[in-house]
């Protein structure tokens, strides 16, 4: 007993020995720099297998909860009857207003909202409570149908066991920051099979910079988080694209205007969401209601609004959707989603803005087929350039759009027409509609000023006599 009782004093001695070499490094040098990087890097794998588990169980939850409640996957809502499709969101939301009316508002804020104001106000140290949150409310809200989508709350937790890490490894503020950068590409990576845009989403709209020592962790997490989606649910993208690409130069005329109509979509989307927002005076419980029964109400249209909707790309992509299937989709869709994501409700914004691109590109192909006939490519390129435009455009992510669509086409011909679209449709929503990004017209809102000062600001300040490592923010 004493022999066994000396071996694990040595092994807890030898952990709590690691914890503090790693914290000394980090105080001696800052973890951006090279000094700690290789350091950082272990941690970053370990944050990418600790965020592609939680992704595993988050998503196993979800479709478990649809099971349970439903009989039917999280993406099946077409077998309801019009009572159903009505009520179910409804209780949905009714259920989480009521436990969570008591929340003071900064608790009810979740998702990339929560993540970019704890980076700004807390040095990107998480709360364990808002993390158990996210993700029991999430699954109750999905399996409800309430219109929204997982990959944000899937940043919220990726980044949560991040930096649960970093407090664990006592890591200071700066290194932490970047460990909570590793979580966020970590997610985008796991919930799409993306690794790719999932690191550009983190440096592009978490942390606003590129640091070129910052990218390998962030890289090494976003891999490690994707080879364990893989290992549980195989290679297969989210969608099933069609091999497509443009026919004609003569395309590029039109695909402009397509630009300019998912800007105006898009910047309508914002100006929905801060109107959704804008009654918090109101009880959390009654806000909640409504969004519910304002999906409720549009899914008496279409069952389409319900859930997250990646059913409704793929049939968009193989063009089973006639023009009026995807006009009231999108009408619906926008309004649906706009409402739960303004009131607060646990859902992401991702999901709801790719189905919404998608239905909305789709109409545009259909249309550009009608007016250049044979010179016109299939409509399945243009729910793929909706999708990548419309992300860029509420996200002003266009890097992480672009990112994403060439990793989920494997079509390097989408290129130069989705860089086309997502300048026109990112002007559109700045320059016509005077917004800003949805993510950050919601931190605005709430009080809470973005982008947090940098890590190459921080290096600058404390240690005059190097120069940051920071290629562009």
């Amino acid at each position: 007993m004493r022999i066994s009782r000396l071996a694990q004093i040595l092994r807890v001695s030898r952990l709590a020995a690691f914890a503090n070499a790693l914290h000394l490094a980090a105080r001696r040098r800052l973890p951006t720099g090279t000094g700690t990087l290789p350091q950082l890097c272990v941690l970053a794998v370990l944050a990418g297998l600790a965020t592609g588990i939680v992704m595993v169980l988050f998503h196993g939850a979800i479709e478990g909860a649809a099971w349970l409640l439903r009989g039917q996957d999280s993406e099946s809502f077409d077998g309801l009857s019009m009572e159903l499709r009505f009520l179910t969101p409804v209780a949905g939301a009714a259920l989480l207003g009521l436990v969570w009316n008591r929340l003071p508002a900064e608790s009810l804020r979740l998702g990339v909202v929560h993540v970019m104001e704890r980076l700004a106000r807390h040095s990107g140290r998480l709360p364990w409570r808002a993390a158990l949150r996210q993700f029991a409310g999430t699954v109750v809200a999905l399996a409800a149908g309430l219109s929204g989508g997982r990959e944000g709350p899937a940043v919220h937790l990726g980044a949560a066991a991040s930096s649960w890490l970093g407090r664990l490894f006592a890591l200071p503020a700066k290194g932490t920051r970047t460990l909570l950068a590793c979580g966020c590409a970590a997610a985008i990576g796991a919930s799409f099979n993306t690794p790719l845009a999932g690191v550009v989403f983190a440096m592009e709209v978490i942390l606003m910079e590129y640091t070129i020592a910052g990218f390998l962790p962030v890289i090494l997490a976003a891999v490690t988080a994707t080879v364990v989606r893989r290992w549980a649910f195989g290679g297969a993208t989210a969608f099933a694209l069609p091999e497509t690409g443009m026919n004609s130069l003569l395309e590029l005329p039109y695909i402009m205007i397509a630009g300019l109509a998912v800007g105006a979509v898009a910047g309508c989307f914002i100006v929905f969401v801060k109107l959704s927002a804008s009654f918090k005076a109101w009880p959390f419980w009654v806000r909640a209601t409504g969004a519910g029964a304002i999906t409720g109400l549009a899914a008496l249209a279409t069952p389409a609004v319900l859930g997250v909707g990646y059913d409704t790309v793929n049939e968009a992509l193989l063009g089973n959707l006639g023009w009026v299937a995807l006009l009231v989709i999108l009408i619906a869709k926008t309004i649906a989603s706009a409402a739960c994501v303004g009131v607060g409700l646990p859902v992401g914004v991702i999901g709801p803005v790719l189905v919404i691109g998608a239905v909305l590109g789709g109409l545009l192909g259909a249309i550009g087929q009608g007016l250049l006939f044979d010179q016109a490519a299939q409509p399945a390129l243009y729910v793929m350039l909706g999708m990548a435009a419309m992300m860029a455009a509420v996200l002003q992510a266009p890097l992480a759009a672009l990112t994403a669509v060439l990793e989920l086409t494997a079509n390097p011909a989408v290129i130069l027409p989705a860089m086309l679209i997502i300048v026109v449709a990112m002007l559109t929503v700045s320059q016509v509609f005077k917004q800003r990004s949805v993510l950050l017209t919601t931190l605005a809102q709430a009080g809470v000023g973005y982008p947090p000062k940098s890590v190459a600001e921080d290096e600058s300040a404390q240690e005059p006599g190097e120069s940051p490592d920071r290629v562009g923010g």
